[in-house]
């Protein structure tokens, strides 16, 4: 699992490098985005337990931290970083939509490496995964309602059929199906990841236009945002008394999103210009979280630990 994330940006990198010069072998596969990204949630949902959900209660203080961390800062800083560069309509929705979605399944394995409190952090991906079917299209609606119209009760049924429905369904089968399933677990990160490089790969042969004239300050808008995400992420919860093992697993938990969904939304419900951002995201975020947990894996947790919880 470890080894599939960390060649993840090079594959992603390797295929949309592809897709950018020879956008005519995937753009025919618009229509697979969406149940591409049904199957990730899948995925997701067959790596957890209800003990995942149960375990929130445990460490009560750093989930609520990291639920208001990632459905505050990252949606306003999503929108004031697109508003500073004056993004267009289209820029402006797609960074939105990525700071409105919730974590990405990465944050766990980033959070292995980085000697953080990977139980909470699977946790905490469990739990804003079901609290952003709701609040995506919410807060996507309170920030640019005025600018674009959000189908917000669209959204929210899409988000049923695409994040909560598969998560369940793979909850319910892990449960169930437990035994039979071991045998294929270790593999469901290379065909995760399989499936997020492959929407990538279409996105940016269908913005192959777009990206040349755009490509590079939005890349910037999306470096700055997930750095941002880390740092708060991090000082935040350092601030309030979390010890350095919680404060790790925060900073990925919030700055690490779920932009594949944020891609399938833009295609869905606005335009392919909108799902930029949260392309470039899913590339950049990978590159950014292997880094820091490179740095922090060499790291001393306890002599940097404040022995809070």
């Amino acid at each position: 699992m470890i080894a599939t994330v960390n060649i993840f940006p090079l594959w992603a990198i390797l295929l949309s490098t592809i897709a950018f010069f020879f956008p005519t072998l995937f753009i025919d596969y618009k229509a697979a985005i969406i149940p591409l990204l049904m199957f990730i949630m899948l995925t997701m949902g067959l790596t957890l337990t209800t003990k995942d959900f149960a375990r929130v209660f445990k460490n009560k203080k750093a989930v609520w931290i990291a639920v208001v961390l990632q459905f505050t800062v990252m949606p306003l800083l999503a929108f004031t970083l697109a508003s500073l560069m004056h993004f267009d309509t289209d820029l402006l929705i797609g960074m939105v939509l990525v700071g409105t979605v919730a974590g990405g399944t990465a944050s766990n394995v980033m959070c292995y490496l980085a000697k953080g409190d990977v139980a909470l952090s699977i946790s905490m991906t469990a739990i804003s995964t079901l609290l952003g079917v709701l609040l995506t299209p919410l807060l996507t609606s309170q920030l640019i309602g005025q600018v674009v119209d959000i189908p917000i009760l669209a959204m929210l049924s899409s988000l049923l059929k695409i994040v909560l429905l598969p998560v369940v369904a793979g909850v319910l089968f892990n449960h169930f199906f437990a035994r039979p399933l071991a045998i294929i677990k270790p593999q469901l990160p290379l065909f995760s990841m399989s499936a997020i490089v492959i929407i990538i790969a279409i996105i940016v042969a269908l913005n192959h236009d777009k990206l040349q004239s755009v490509g590079l300050i939005v890349l910037l808008g999306v470096v700055l945002h997930n750095t941002l995400g880390l740092l708060l992420g991090y000082f935040v919860p350092k601030y309030l008394g979390q010890d350095e093992q919680v404060c790790r697993t925060i900073a990925f938990e919030v700055a690490m999103q779920n932009s594949g969904l944020a891609v399938a939304l833009a295609m869905k419900f606005f335009t392919p210009t909108a799902a930029i951002a949260g392309t470039l995201f899913s590339i950049w975020h990978n590159i950014s979280g292997s880094i820091l947990a490179g740095i922090w894996s060499n790291t001393d947790l306890y002599n940097k630990s404040d022995k809070h919880s």
